[in-house]
């Protein structure tokens, strides 16, 4: 993957941003970490509505690291930046405790998804009650992403058309085939796993 990719706002990202921003009670006063975070519009917004953000995205990709850390500067928000890379065990991934785990457009490789879905169940499993949300084009094939949230004892609870949640106007701007998916561990309650907070 070339490193400008992380570079670049992604409709997914905006997409996925919408929903925050739509569910701001929802994300307020919790902790979010933003997985392959990029231009990290999710997670800035995340930031704006009161949410502790970790920003993450591959700790080989520098330029993109410093890039997030000049954004948040930008914005006057102090959101912790870290180079996480997906699969690798290393001291980072142990130091978050998300509540809200968020990932823009991160179903885009199929090679890179089985060390994805193994950070996501980590994460999960280490944090009870916590939720995946992602939003991602439907290019990559459902077969592979429900093997795999078998494999990782994950399963959706919540499935949309991401255009659903803009606005008709930002809408007609963007392509695609874009779903929002929450995600959390088989065996999680989904009462105890969601509250109420369109905001």
């Amino acid at each position: 993957m070339k490193e400008d990719y992380g570079l670049f706002v992604w409709p997914c990202s905006i997409v996925l941003a919408e929903y925050v921003w739509q569910q701001r009670l929802r994300f307020s006063g919790n902790r979010v970490v933003e997985l392959g975070a990029g231009t990290c519009l999710p997670g800035l917004v995340a930031a704006k509505v009161g949410s502790f953000v970790a920003l993450t995205d591959d700790a080989n990709r520098l330029e993109v690291l410093a890039n997030m850390r000049r954004v948040c500067d930008l914005n006057n928000l102090n959101c912790e930046v870290l180079g996480l890379t997906w699969g690798v065990w290393d001291t980072s991934i142990f130091s978050l405790q998300p509540q809200i785990i968020l990932g823009a457009d991160v179903l885009y490789d199929a090679r890179a998804f089985d060390d994805l879905f193994a950070t996501v169940a980590y994460l999960l499993q280490s944090n009870p009650g916590s939720v995946f949300i992602t939003t991602y084009h439907n290019r990559s094939g459902h077969h592979l992403i429900e093997f795999l949230m078998v494999k990782w004892g994950l399963k959706c609870v919540k499935l949309l058309d991401g255009f659903s949640l803009l606005p008709s106007d930002k809408a007609a701007r963007l392509s695609g085939n874009i779903q929002l998916a929450e995600i959390v561990l088989k065996h999680e309650r989904i009462e105890e796993t969601f509250s109420s907070g369109a905001g």
